[in-house]
């Protein structure tokens, strides 16, 4: 009798659903449906459109106001991000091609996945990345680090537009105190 009426409370527990009657087995089933809800919509998410693929330099000093700038054009969660040392010289140099290649294929995936119309190249002054690549002396004057961002800014963009000339970009440069300028 007693396995009767326990049978019954477990077919009438299911029947209402609510979750004190939820055995282990149904919270399982709930949290793995709720799981695959949410990946699904971080997938979807994911795999549409976005406004840009931004190239900024892994400087620890910048990654905030790297941020800040973009949450200020509008951009948050509304662009894919690469982050090279020196940014644009990351991509042009020829000490560490494999760099510039992962620059490329990131590219090429934005494109495809996220279907990107703008690609923004962000470097900034004071960079250690020019200054192993160029040499400190060539960076130490500000209007020869400006000369040399100029450089390398425009070549980038030159080689982007080549190979994607579909695309908008935009070369700047941001100071130590976050503001920005356009290059080029």
């Amino acid at each position: 009798m007693r396995e009767i009426r326990s049978a019954a409370r477990r077919g009438s527990a299911a029947a209402c659903g609510c979750a004190r009657h939820l055995d282990r087995r149904s919270l399982l089933g709930l949290g793995a449906g709720m799981l695959a809800t949410f990946a699904a919509a971080r997938f979807a998410r994911a795999s549409g459109k976005t406004e840009a693929l931004l190239l900024s330099c892994m400087d620890y000093r910048l990654m905030d106001d790297v941020a800040r700038y973009m949450d200020g054009r509008g951009l948050a969660e509304k662009y894919d991000h690469v982050i090279l040392a020196g940014a644009s010289i990351g991509v042009t140099n020829t000490q560490k091609p494999a760099w510039g290649q992962t620059f490329w294929d990131h590219l090429a995936v934005a494109q495809e996945l996220h279907a990107i119309s703008k690609v923004i190249v962000l470097d900034h002054r004071d960079c250690g990345a020019y200054k192993l690549f160029l040499g400190a002396e060539r960076m130490a004057e500000r209007s020869r680090e400006t000369d040399a961002h100029t450089g390398e800014l425009k070549k980038l963009r030159a080689a982007i537009l080549q190979k994607a000339p579909k695309l908008e970009v935009e070369t700047l440069l941001m100071s130590l105190d976050g503001k920005v300028e356009t290059i080029g």
